[in-house]
């Protein structure tokens, strides 16, 4: 005969009255309950009894295993599969040994609550992580949603993100959601982080502006600095150069300490600053022809204290017409003219110079091997693949970065 299933049933603040029928009839058929001490309260008085506390994973895994061949039930809070205890279990006795029967999140009551869309937010638990592993995609993020813990409530979330410089955020605490004491707290970060709230709660954070976003603090690298240590377009964010690809890009450049440069198509000027670092006895002109990112070069190159860049506003190629030629070129941008580009600014190239180029298209690499093998002899072609390794609770997973082309090549002399 197959062993009893093992039910994970979700439960909210409500208790059992919020539950579905076919969860309540669950729980009150279990021979053993199993969830933390403060599901007493949340099941009937007639059942309570049966209710097995754990004090933590590794205990409830205990639990389960020594209730034997009895019907079990896993209380958990919410959507056990949404940072909750089903995967832990799962992973630990098997998924074929489980039935999963969630309740509405807590982070989806608080969405629901404040009236924003959850779709593109940014969501964390704050429950065994520092908030520091989460600023900088709250940073650039429009809407995020964080599972506060003892060690991270809501206030000491606020401070730490105006440390950060990040202010630019309307911010709500959601407290005992679906419970008759259920409240939710709206104001600026500053205001949250005076105020005091019942733990554990849900923060959402809702930017208040479509404004370009703080950079954090500034990196203290030659080059390969963090994306975050610079101020990007938020309309744009994702088009700068990954810190990874730059420093590639820099390095086939071989720039020299008094180097000439061009960087076209700066966007926020991640490449040209960079590279103004290395050629620091040289000159760097970032040409890009958007006011608003014009401004960020300016306010980029402010931040690290670079002297030698150049914020060139225009359209390239008659934005460099004026401009000394370079002994190294950097082509960014993914448009169907960087072919074009890449043909006029070799023709301003010094002999014995290098330019690269990055792109994320193949009929753009196409383009771009036509066009430089018959210029050059020793054209090289990269294609970066980079993933990022990113923790969520004991675990780490890689996002990946869209795969760049990445090609360079020296001017015969």
């Amino acid at each position: 005969m197959a062993a009893e299933k093992v039910h994970i049933v979700g439960i909210g603040d409500d208790g059992v009255e919020g539950m579905t029928a076919q969860a309540r009839r669950l729980v009150e058929a279990a021979d053993v309950l199993v969830g933390p001490e403060s599901c007493s309260t949340l099941v009937p008085a007639a059942i309570r009894g049966r209710l097995v506390s754990a004090a933590n994973l590794e205990e409830l895994v205990e639990r389960i295993e020594a209730a034997g061949a009895k019907r079990v039930v896993v209380l958990a809070s919410g959507d056990p599969l949404f940072y909750g205890t089903a995967r832990y279990v799962c992973s630990k006795l098997g998924k074929d040994r489980f039935e999963v029967v969630p309740h509405v999140s807590s982070m989806q009551l608080a969405f629901a609550r404040v009236k924003e869309s959850w779709e593109d937010a940014f969501l964390a638990n704050l429950s065994g992580q520092s908030i520091e592993r989460v600023v900088d995609r709250v940073r650039s993020s429009e809407t995020a949603g964080l599972f506060t813990s003892d060690q991270w409530p809501a206030p000491a979330v606020a401070r730490a993100l105006l440390d950060e410089g990040i202010d630019y955020f309307q911010a709500y605490v959601c407290e005992n959601l679906g419970s008759p004491d259920e409240r939710v707290t709206q104001g600026s970060l500053a205001d949250i982080a005076k105020d005091s709230f019942a733990t554990p709660n849900v923060m959402i954070l809702v930017r208040k502006a479509r404004v370009a976003d703080k950079p954090g603090q500034v990196g203290t690298r030659m080059f390969g600095n963090p994306d975050e240590c610079f101020l990007q377009s938020r309309p744009k964010r994702g088009l700068l150069t990954p810190a990874e690809v730059r420093s590639l890009a820099l390095a086939e450049l071989q720039l020299r300490p008094a180097s000439e440069v061009w960087d076209v198509g700066a966007g926020s000027g991640s490449v040209g600053l960079e590279a103004a670092r290395i050629a620091r006895d040289g000159r760097v002109h970032a040409i890009e022809m958007d006011p608003d990112d014009h401004a960020l070069i300016r306010e980029n190159a402010a931040r690290f204290g670079v002297m030698n860049l150049n914020p060139v506003l225009g359209r390239a190629p008659e934005a460099w017409a004026s401009l000394p030629d370079p002994d190294a070129i950097y082509v960014g941008g993914s448009g169907r003219d960087v072919a074009m580009l890449v043909d006029q600014a070799w023709s301003r190239l010094k002999p014995g110079g290098r330019l690269v180029t990055a792109c994320n298209s193949i009929e753009n690499l196409a383009a771009m091997h036509t066009l430089l093998r018959s210029r050059s002899n020793d054209a090289a072609y990269w294609m970066v693949n980079i993933a990022r390794g990113i923790e969520q609770l004991d675990r780490i997973r890689f996002e990946a970065i869209n795969p760049i082309f990445l090609i360079a090549a020296t001017k015969p002399v």
